[in-house]
């Protein structure tokens, strides 16, 4: 799923190409995508693309006020949903096409591989029906300690998922959270209320640290193109999707836990003190035999 560096990818080419200029047609070519019926699509077409933000993963086009106040369009890729920029009305895929949005210099084709169509799209009037897609979470990036503080224990959760709950932090998700907390040296499975105040300014600091990078990492190799390589796996990453990889800090056998059809991935050496998290699938297979120390790994 595109997380908050990859939104802000997004935006920043988008911004380049649309801002000030009215979106001429919005094409659906898929049911399953508009979660709203009113208003209607046409009302969004001949309007003025007045701003472009981000409301934790999800991309708000701000369209020119209406005399009942602005219209919104909120899209949210969801796990598989992508964006790119094409000629001025390049057809949908037929595949995988969802949606174009047509401008002058140009036209922005959604598209989401695979066959659980889960990406939405919703057209909304004014900024208290926008409201009602915020979660609630602060932003990662610009919270001071204090706040984040306030976020990070405001329930006794594991750090994964204190990271990931888009009520209390927005933007962040499976592959940043295990890049987070593998620079933090912190467990995934360490609940938010143990941690100490050393151990919550280190994560506050590798949370910023990490984000901020991979912001400045994805806009640079974007330059003046659109985003066309939006992933959950990259090669530069130090944890996430990286199981049965060397650690690049200590060379340690990076390992995973996997749940339903997601996996934390961390170092046992710098994360959690040299011991192997249970797995749930392996560890319930191999029961007195799983390893639960690096040497036994190794052996």
């Amino acid at each position: 799923m595109p997380e908050l560096p990859d939104i802000e990818d997004y935006l920043h080419a988008l911004r380049v190409r649309v801002q000030h200029e009215p979106l001429k047609r919005l094409r659906l070519t898929s049911f399953s995508l508009l979660r709203t019926v009113d208003p209607p699509v046409s009302a969004v077409e001949g309007r003025v693309v007045t701003g472009l933000r981000r409301l934790g993963k999800r991309i708000v086009f701000e369209l020119g006020d209406a005399p009942d106040g602005p219209l919104f369009v909120v899209l949210h890729l969801m796990i598989a949903g992508r964006l790119h920029w094409r000629e001025a009305g390049a057809p949908v895929p037929r595949r995988y096409g969802l949606a174009a949005f047509d401008f002058e210099s140009g036209t922005l084709v959604l598209t989401e591989a695979g066959t659980k169509k889960r990406a939405s799209l919703h057209l909304e009037r004014g900024e208290e029906a926008l409201a009602a897609h915020d979660r609630g979470g602060i932003d990662p990036l610009t919270a001071d300690l204090a706040a984040f503080t306030a976020a990070v224990t405001a329930e006794n959760r594991t750090l994964k998922r204190a990271l990931t709950d888009q009520r209390h932090l927005s933007g962040i998700g499976n592959a940043f959270s295990d890049e987070i907390l593998h620079a933090a040296g912190l467990s995934p499975v360490k609940r938010s209320k143990q941690l100490d105040a050393e151990e919550v300014e280190r994560l506050h600091r590798a949370t910023q640290q990490v984000l901020a990078d991979w912001v400045h990492r994805l806009r640079e190799a974007t330059g003046d193109g659109f985003p066309d390589q939006v992933t959950a796996f990259r090669d530069e990453f130090a944890a996430h999707g990286r199981y049965g990889e060397p650690c690049p800090v200590c060379g340690t056998t990076i390992q995973r836990i996997r749940y339903a059809s997601n996996e934390t991935n961390y170092c046992p050496r710098c994360q959690t003190g040299g011991r192997v998290l249970a797995d749930r699938s392996l560890s319930r297979l191999l029961r007195d035999d799983w390893p639960t120390t690096i040497e036994e790994l190794e052996e």
